[in-house]
């Protein structure tokens, strides 16, 4: 069974950064499109940005220019690097598959997740 284990979230001031890391178990990472994902309190959950095996990359569009997503096959492990938060970043975010339309885009049980909250 794959696990999906994310880490990294915490508590910044507006302006502030930062990386999330995401790490799978399983031998399909290399082979998968993977996404992070994030849902705020009251909200549903929301693609924020996906990373295809060839590292062809997708954004949504709030996040263009501040998040960058990158990808480690060799460690199975997803990241997430966030500059310049604001707090309508504020979320918990997940990783999972992130396969493109029309096909379902998470594949995996989500895992615990990590919170970010951003405020002064």
């Amino acid at each position: 069974q794959v696990q999906l284990v994310e880490s990294g979230g915490g508590l910044v001031q507006p302006g502030g950064s930062l990386r999330l890391s995401c790490s799978a178990s399983g031998n399909f990472f290399s082979i998968t499109p993977m996404g992070w994902y994030r849902q705020a309190q009251g909200k549903e959950r929301e693609l924020v940005a996906r990373i295809a095996p060839n590292n062809n990359i997708n954004y949504l569009d709030s996040v263009k220019g501040r998040f960058t997503i990158s990808r480690d096959n060799a460690e199975n492990t997803v990241y997430l690097q966030m500059n310049n938060l604001k707090p309508e970043d504020t979320a918990v975010y997940y990783c999972n598959t992130a396969f493109p339309p029309p096909q379902r885009s998470s594949r995996f049980s989500w895992g615990q997740g990590t919170q970010v909250t951003v405020s002064s």
